[in-house]
């Protein structure tokens, strides 16, 4: 006898997250739900072709309808959210109403706190809340609370994260593998990063930086982003001095977007402009003017992460470093951006699922050992690879 999951959301990740669980989750049904009815059909139709078996079974509903969701998900052991943020809060009702595991693709910090503070009535309900599933936040911070379990004492994490298309066209040498609103969210307002202990507000496109990768990688630009942390920087106060994330970028697009986020193009608060007395909203501008031009029928990516820990290793100051490289699987379709995001989430809704998950809403970087995580990531053919300046 299998498991019941549900996926909420049939884009991009969410199908790449069904697949996972028909591979990896004993699901006996995976409901893939969607108000846009052809997109769960299609989504299911490639997954069951994918795994050779009907396992995926696709549903037209709205999210935004609780009355109508509902009776959908009383029956499944775990429900995952690849839906826009907004969206959780009233997910997470629902999943504590029928007793349904919960993690999602976070993206709000602020909504992720009042999710974590259900803590107490979701462990009356016997289920686990784990927001913030995916790449950053996600699998960066996996991999983080990874390095720092090979030190025995942790003193400074930094990490730095991209996706990125494999043959980069210019001007722009980056082609959208996701909403992008997600993009231009990550490039607005600041991060929250760990310095001397304590939690440090850094504003977007701070720290800029060029670092050098293997060929056919090449140089970088590495720089502040909002949001890729989420809550760990409190979660590690007091147990680190430094914690911080930067993305990475081909060079020239840290020119770009710094100058559009000068420009206020970013902006979501309307304003009057000169042209007939209109009203705008900067950002809906931007996305309707940048999205055609990066955003492909087919897009072929590379991901890549790397995370370095130093701190105290058997009396002596050590580092530990962490790679993961990743790119657009020809066999099955799926982008690195979805292996890494809609598979991260998989893992830990499997991991829910399985019961291996604490009961309670939990923070990603306390809900499972990184180096669990790695282990799964590493049965799905992700390849990473883990240098200590000691024996391990």
């Amino acid at each position: 006898m299998g498991y019941n999951y549900a996926v909420l959301g049939a884009g991009r990740q969410g199908i790449a997250a069904a697949y996972d669980m028909a591979r990896f989750g004993e699901a006996e049904e995976i409901l893939l739900i969607d108000v846009d009815g052809e997109a769960a059909n299609q989504g299911a139709q490639r997954v069951n072709a994918l795994v050779g078996k009907d396992i995926v079974r696709p549903i037209r509903t709205d999210a935004n309808n609780t009355d109508s969701l509902r009776p959908y998900l009383i029956e499944t052991t775990s429900i995952l959210s690849a839906l826009p943020y907004k969206f959780n809060p009233g997910i997470t009702d629902i999943a504590l109403d029928v007793g349904a595991n919960l993690c999602d693709l976070g993206g709000h910090t602020g909504i992720v706190r009042k999710q974590l503070e259900k803590d107490n009535i979701a462990q009356d309900a016997g289920i686990s809340i784990v927001p913030d599933c995916g790449m950053g936040p996600g699998m960066n911070i996996s991999l983080a609370t990874y390095a720092m379990s090979l030190m025995d004492e942790p003193k400074e994490v930094r990490i730095w994260d991209g996706g990125l298309p494999l043959n980069p066209v210019p001007p722009w040498n980056y082609a959208l593998s996701f909403n992008i609103n997600g993009l231009t969210n990550e490039y607005y307002g600041n991060a929250y990063f760990l310095r001397e202990g304590k939690v440090t507000e850094v504003p977007c496109f701070d720290g800029y930086e060029v670092l050098d990768f293997p060929e056919p990688i090449g140089q970088l630009e590495a720089f502040v982003t909002s949001g890729g942390l989420s809550t760990a920087p409190w979660t590690f106060q007091g147990k680190l001095d430094v914690l911080e994330n930067k993305t990475l970028r081909f060079p020239g697009h840290f020119s770009q977007f710094s100058s559009y986020s000068q420009l206020g193009l970013f902006d979501e608060e309307p304003i009057k402009v000169d042209v007939d007395g209109q009203t705008i909203v900067p950002r809906d501008v931007f996305h309707s003017l940048l999205a055609p031009k990066i955003t492909k029928p087919e897009v072929k990516d590379f991901a890549i992460m790397v995370v370095k820990c130093s701190g105290i290793k058997n009396g002596n100051e050590e580092e530990a470093a962490i790679v993961l490289i990743d790119q657009f699987d020809e066999k099955t379709g799926f982008t690195a951006m979805q292996r890494l995001t809609g598979w991260h989430a998989s893992i830990m809704a499997i991991l829910q699922t399985k019961g291996t998950v604490p009961k309670g809403a939990i923070p990603v970087e306390l809900a499972i050992p990184g180096k669990i995580i790695a282990e799964e990531a590493e049965k799905r053919g992700l390849a990473i690879e883990v240098n200590t300046s000691f024996d391990q």
